[in-house]
């Protein structure tokens, strides 16, 4: 699929927490077109483009969903925060990146990601529940707090209604209050990496894709390393973006 730019309808935007946006974008149908993984950049400007990913699998319907966090020591974070005030159209070009889900696999899934790392993995939960809704799915999410868990409903909902779907909380600080009951939902708290270290599960045995920054991207990769992981099976667009010597991965 080659990128394509066009002018999007603003047709939502909510606050999912005090610093994350939730926006939903139309146009047409065919152009909105993306496989699950993928992001799209928006337009700040003549030469400035954003990317974020995309936080849906394909609709079909035109209509796309993005989860947009605020950083106040980014200028170009107000400047998007300012943009969704007062615009109601958008420019985007999509879609971009080569780190989607192998809907071919049988292998099941683990999903590592910090922060709006989620927006890309929700995308490939949605897909993979509608396309094979019996691969297992082993969803980690790590925060820095509980508030940051801005989908914490829709995951637990994951756990609890599907018996292949695995969440696993993660935060640097303790819970403000328990998550949801069910035998699928788990905390701990801690460093994603030192907490993936201790984990029981086999990793060598799943499709691992990875969203956050670089460090935490290639500190939870030093561990799987570690624990036999199979590097063609392990993708993350951070290694096109942010490639470090020692990696040699998909994605």
């Amino acid at each position: 699929m080659s990128a394509r730019t066009l002018t999007c309808q603003v047709t939502q935007v909510e606050e999912l927490n005090p610093d994350v946006l939730g926006v939903t974008l139309e146009g047409r149908a065919e152009a909105m077109q993306h496989a699950p993984g993928q992001y799209l950049e928006l337009q700040l400007d003549e030469n400035v483009w954003i990317p974020f990913s995309i936080a849906s699998a394909d609709r079909g319907n035109g209509t796309l969903e993005l989860h947009i966090q605020h950083w106040p020591e980014r200028g170009s974070s107000a400047r998007v925060r300012e943009l969704l005030s007062v615009a109601n159209r958008l420019t985007v070009r999509l879609p971009s990146g080569e780190c989607v889900l192998d809907e071919a696999s049988e292998r099941p899934l683990l999903l590592i990601a910090a922060g709006t790392g989620f927006a890309q993995m929700k995308a490939i939960v949605e897909a993979s529940l509608a396309r094979k809704p019996e691969r297992a799915i082993e969803l980690w999410w790590a925060a820095r707090e509980h508030r940051d868990f801005y989908a914490e409903a829709l995951v637990t909902q994951w756990a609890q209604q599907f018996d292949n779907v695995h969440f696993h909380a993660v935060t640097e600080f303790p819970l403000t209050e328990p998550l949801a009951e069910g035998e699928r939902i788990a905390h701990y708290q801690g460093r994603i990496d030192f907490v993936l270290e201790k984990a029981s599960t086999a990793f060598e045995d799943y499709d691992i894709y990875l969203s956050g920054s670089p460090g935490m991207v290639y500190a939870c990769l030093d561990v799987l390393e570690r624990r036999g992981i199979r590097q063609e099976r392990v993708f993350s667009d951070v290694f096109a973006y942010a490639p470090r010597p020692a990696a040699s991965l998909g994605c």
